[in-house]
């Protein structure tokens, strides 16, 4: 059951949730009325679960040290809730996308995919943060979306384990092996030259 607020009634309500069977686009997700936060993988419905201390802490202060650097410059941070919609050989109408995500944090530096409604088009840089909610499908089906959409850095941290896994594509477009990150370490970034963040800063409380 999916929760709705009806504006008559001035009162949340249950309501059944979309068929999960059933193949969605772009145009079907932004008819739905629901509360919860929801994102589509190739059609399919995945519910967001809330994220918890760690994690919006973690978020929030790469957030900060991001939008700090990239004021005044091209590249644009954004954080979650956000749509990013991802079309599949440039069909970017609204009933031709099937996969729209809401990234923890992502970095686009063409303004050109920025519009009123979100991003169309693969970031440069995508950072999620690990929940107890993400379920091993939802991190393979991102993993594989993220790949074949272009993403230039995907970035994966733990914040419980506290450590950080980047993924770089290679000639063939595909992923390679992460490089792990762990406190102790400086991390940079191609996407935007001259960032650099100690790792145990975004761990630190």
């Amino acid at each position: 059951m999916y929760t709705i607020f009806d504006e008559e009634e001035g009162e949340y309500m249950k309501v059944e949730e979309p068929d999960p069977l059933l193949n969605y686009s772009y145009a079907d997700y932004m008819k739905w009325p629901f509360i919860e936060r929801l994102e589509l993988l190739r059609g399919k419905i995945f519910k967001l679960s809330a994220p918890n201390t760690s994690h919006q802490k973690v978020g929030g202060k790469l957030y900060f040290e991001l939008y700090g650097f990239l004021k005044g410059k091209t590249c644009q941070v954004f954080i979650a809730p956000f749509d990013i919609r991802l079309p599949v050989k440039n069909r970017k109408k609204d009933d031709e996308i099937t996969t729209v995500v809401q990234p923890d944090i992502c970095i686009v530096c063409d303004p050109a995919k920025i519009d009123a409604r979100g991003v169309c088009g693969a970031p440069d840089l995508i950072v999620e943060i690990l929940s107890p909610g993400n379920s091993k499908k939802e991190l393979r089906l991102k993993h594989e979306i993220y790949e074949e959409s272009g993403v230039r850095e995907y970035w994966v941290i733990d914040p419980t384990e506290e450590f950080l896994m980047v993924f770089l594509p290679a000639t063939d477009g595909k992923f390679m092996a992460p490089k792990i990150y762990t406190p102790g370490d400086r991390l940079a970034t191609d996407v935007v030259p001259g960032f650099t963040i100690d790792v145990a800063e975004i761990f630190r409380n």
